[in-house]
């Protein structure tokens, strides 16, 4: 499928402006098609940096999506809420949400086909996704199952109209109550495998409040404003609050569990077809609550955990 569009005004990098044209599409994905010489201006292939003028009539050969690799399996899914649009699930920690390299099966998306049947986004190896959390995080998560749903929730979360917060433990005690980050990310230049706050990355914001303060951690609850990869605990590694039992951003000596003590705990979006607000919750898991009452008791279990 070519996607053909015009340029009125300057308006900056082209992978930029291609992002906030193709709204169902990552920026990244937009990179890989200029590094693949799918995007030409003017009829001439380009680079991502090229800063587009006005005039410039810019056209996008976007590949066919492939055949559908994922495999239904039946998966036990913890699902919150679903109707013919729509599914809200809340996610275990320990489940990938979608195939890749090292993870082809045993993924919410592979529960998910065996449930019901799911659209294909971006080259169906993520059908129904429209965002995701890490492995390790447990919580909410918004599934599309038809075209329109997922038009819909993308240009939600594009927009920022979603609502998505999350609880968090952290290392450390603050001294405010509550405050914003604003701080840039990308791939670490030092460690693929890693994001971190770069000068030239994706515009990131995440706002947080104590709710709880112990003697060596803080409970907090963060709101995404932004949703990049590994948003949440990137910026608390930044400010100095890694969150506890994070493997790659935290230290060694933490609380045990089963990875990072990070919830999704509320969702909220604008219904597809209904209009309607939507509003979901979900309790952190049994491991987190437990270290919560035992944090709370007095009783703190740090040891060295890798």
């Amino acid at each position: 499928m070519t996607s053909t569009f015009t340029i009125t005004t300057e308006q900056g990098r082209i992978d930029k402006v291609i992002t906030a044209h193709e709204t169902t599409h990552t920026r990244s994905q937009v990179q890989k098609w200029l590094q693949d010489g799918l995007v030409t201006v003017n009829g001439q292939p380009t680079k991502a940096n090229y800063k587009v003028a006005s005039g410039d009539v810019i056209a996008i050969s976007i590949p066919e999506a492939k055949p559908l690799e994922a495999i239904p399996e039946p998966i036990p899914l913890d699902i919150v809420y679903e109707d013919d649009q729509v599914i809200v699930v809340d996610k275990p920690q320990g489940m990938v949400v979608h195939p890749a390299p090292g993870h082809p099966d045993g993924t919410l998306v592979n529960g998910l086909l065996y449930h019901t049947d799911l659209p294909g986004i971006n080259g169906v190896i993520r059908p129904g996704i429209v965002h995701r959390i890490d492995k390790d995080t447990s919580g909410l998560l918004m599934v599309a199952k038809t075209e329109k749903a997922q038009l819909s929730l993308s240009a939600q979360l594009k927009a920022k109209t979603s609502i998505r917060e999350y609880l968090a433990l952290v290392h450390g005690t603050f001294k405010e109550d509550e405050g914003t980050i604003d701080a840039p990310l990308g791939r670490d230049p030092r460690d693929r495998k890693r994001q971190a706050v770069v000068a030239d990355g994706r515009h990131a914001v995440t706002h947080f409040q104590v709710l709880e303060r112990f003697e060596h951690y803080t409970f907090i609850k963060c709101i995404l404003e932004t949703g990049r990869t590994h948003q949440i605990r990137v910026h608390m590694a930044y400010i100095h609050h890694p969150v506890a039992g994070d493997p790659l951003y935290g230290p060694k000596r933490t609380l045990p569990g089963k990875g990072q003590f990070l919830h999704a705990a509320k969702l909220g979006f604008v219904h597809p077809t209904t209009g309607q607000l939507l509003v979901f919750e979900a309790p952190v898991p049994p491991i987190f609550e437990k270290t919560l009452a035992d944090l709370r008791a007095g009783i703190d279990k740090t040891r060295n955990v890798r």
